[in-house]
């Protein structure tokens, strides 16, 4: 039987705690979307200050692409470190230190003391490097929170309403760039387009320092945060602190759960154990195989970038400011209309169709508008990027994210037991950052069919694009193998299936429908 503990937390109303906590936890995956998407125009600002050799003023590919990756590169290290210590001395304990790596980091980013090139640029490859592991780290913490904080019927749009800050945190990223941008035009008197002043300097030192300021101001609430009750009860085993803690702050009476069962033995096995990988290896494997795929596809977006902005961009020259104006315009445009709103469809739509089917659809939708790209690429849109490319584009983006790049945030932080959640969280993210590296920096080379701008001849755009579709298609054959459906079940429920349930990959072969067609009736408990 499950303690009254958490049986009260699965039933608790949905309260005013809720969405403050979906605030605090959601800054950090703000600030992840605000640094990535500022990256753009910033780097444009860069090349008209550091790179005026090079034609075109534009940053050396090579740059570009070690500035994206190191990023991705502390992410993956910050995941696997801070889900670990999650699971090891407590949710809270190392949440507050994430937040701290990105407000530091965030800062250091625009106070390279230098306005040599060579030292700038090192100094943001560095903290950069230091600000994704401090993002990485939140990723696992913040869900897992989440999840342990939510009720089971709305656990899910709670855990994408965090997920969904992302979104926020582009617009945000898009918006403060254009008003520097603006600003910094208007005093520099609306320079001509081959001058570009010394204030641009400071500017784009300006943008990258702003995005400390969401997460330094949820720095309180973070460490006023009680430690989650299930860690608590089932990992520190102390169950009436837990109790205690959800008196403060979900206003559950001690009367309610007073009246405790004896604490069950937890499991023996370790993690990675022969037993673990029984139990759990299957569901390890689908997460982590899931978030590789979706990012792969999700951070090759900047395949287009240059695509859609080139065709909107204004066809004759603009200074520093205007150039880097345009391009979060069209930033803010995108995530205005096709980004937020596939958020806000998978918050609302997650626990009344379930996660798997979600994944699923935005899996096909997403292969269908790249091969709808790809496969004519060559002989259309190369030369006709009208507003069917763009709307296509934008689909792209609205079915990852009302789809698998939302749903594979989730599912992790609800599958794995209380004493590996963080952990195994941790592992399925750093396996998707690592297939951002392959879809940011990877598949931002092979597109190029020929030498040119620095970039070597690859397999070209067309190749690229098909290779996409069918790695969503890929991941529409993961999810529906070796997904199991979570919605409607507490987190209890989903940690203790039926031994049945661990079965090793061959047998999931031969009966594929028995996971995501499971009902709640046919779940066992161990």
């Amino acid at each position: 039987m499950a303690l009254k503990v958490l049986s009260a937390l699965d039933s608790a109303r949905t309260q005013y705690y809720h969405f403050k906590a979906i605030i605090v936890a959601g800054m950090g995956l703000f600030t992840d979307a605000y640094d990535l998407f500022c990256i753009p125009p910033i780097m444009k600002l860069l090349g008209r200050i550091y790179y005026k050799d090079r034609e075109n003023h534009e940053v050396s590919p090579v740059v570009t692409s070690v500035m994206v990756g190191t990023a991705l590169l502390g992410t993956v290290i910050g995941q696997l470190v801070f889900g670990y210590l999650g699971d090891r001395i407590g949710r809270r304990r190392v949440y507050g230190l994430a937040l701290t790596l990105m407000v530091l980091s965030s800062i250091g980013c625009g106070l390279s003391l230098s306005t040599s090139r060579t030292f700038v640029l090192l100094s943001l490859v560095f903290f950069r490097f230091v600000l994704g592991v401090g993002i990485g780290g939140d990723y696992p913490l913040s869900a897992t929170i989440i999840s342990e904080f939510a009720n089971r019927k709305t656990r899910g749009s709670f855990i994408a309403a965090v997920f969904s800050m992302q979104g926020f945190g582009i617009l945000v990223s898009s918006t403060v760039t254009m008003i520097v941008c603006a600003i910094f035009n208007r005093a520099s008197n609306y320079p001509p387009p081959e001058h570009t002043p010394e204030s641009a300097d400071l500017a784009w030192r300006l943008i990258l320092m702003i995005g400390a300021v969401p997460a330094g101001l949820t720095y309180y609430w973070r460490m006023m945060m009680p430690e989650t009750a299930r860690y608590t009860a089932l990992v520190e085993r102390n169950v009436i602190q837990a109790a205690k803690d959800m008196q403060k702050v979900l206003g559950v009476t001690l009367s309610q759960i007073e009246e405790e069962e004896t604490l069950p033995n937890p499991p023996s096995y370790s993690l990675f154990s022969k037993e673990f990988l029984r139990r759990h290896g299957r569901d390890l494997f689908s997460c982590a195989a899931n978030w590789f795929l979706v990012d792969i596809v999700f951070y090759s977006s900047n395949l287009f970038q240059s695509k859609v902005y080139d065709n909107y961009l204004p066809k004759h020259k603009v200074n520093a400011f205007e150039e880097a104006f345009q391009y979060a315009k069209i930033q803010a445009i995108i995530a205005a209309c096709s980004t937020i709103p596939g958020y806000f469809a998978t918050v609302y739509f997650i626990d009344r169709i379930g996660r798997v089917k979600i994944q699923i659809m935005g899996f096909f939708f997403m292969a269908l508008a790249l091969f709808a790209i790809g496969i004519p690429y060559d002989k259309y849109w190369g030369s006709n990027t009208n507003a069917g490319f763009m709307v296509l584009y934008g689909l792209t983006f609205f079915f990852s994210n009302f789809g698998p790049n939302t749903t594979t945030f989730i599912v992790p932080a609800e599958l794995f037991p209380a004493r590996f959640r963080s952990t195994c969280h941790g592992i399925s993210g750093a396996f998707g950052k690592i297939g951002a590296i392959i879809g940011s920096v990877g598949f931002l080379w092979a597109s190029h069919n020929k030498k040119e701008n620095g970039y070597t001849e690859g397999i070209g755009m067309t190749a690229s694009l098909v290779i996409l579709g069918v790695i969503c298609v890929l991941g529409m054959i993961v999810t529906y193998f070796f997904t199991r459906e979570t919605k409607g079940r507490s987190l209890e429920e989903n940690e203790n299936e039926d031994e049945t349930t661990g079965v090793c990959i061959l047998r999931c072969f031969r009966n594929p429908c028995i996971f995501p067609q499971a009902s709640n009736n046919q779940v066992g408990h161990a």
